[in-house]
């Protein structure tokens, strides 16, 4: 169930600097799961203890992109981002022994 809400963390330059100084952790998460599912998850997940979620959605975007036939022009679909606060002194390691 966990593997359904949390699709990838976001790793970043902004949420590394989240990370380090209040604990705060980025996730892209399914767009139906609400905030209690998604502190379930984490926790169940790399067992740590939530303190609070921050949901947010983030707005399509158009992208274009020039090749040699010509320009390409798409969309970024939209997706749904969850700030996760853990409690003081926990931390969770995305990369395990790399």
């Amino acid at each position: 169930m966990a593997k359904d809400i949390l699709i990838k963390p976001i790793i970043s330059e902004k949420s590394e600097t989240l990370s380090e100084s209040l604990s705060q952790y980025t996730f892209v998460v399914n767009k139906k799961a609400n905030k209690v599912e998604i502190g379930k998850a984490i926790e169940d997940m790399y067992s740590v203890n939530v303190t609070s979620v921050n949901t947010l959605v983030m707005p399509s975007k158009n992208k274009t992109r020039n090749t040699r036939t010509g320009v390409r022009k798409g969309r970024i679909s939209t997706f749904k981002k969850a700030i996760v606060t853990l409690n003081e002194g926990e931390s969770i390691d995305y990369f395990g022994d790399v």
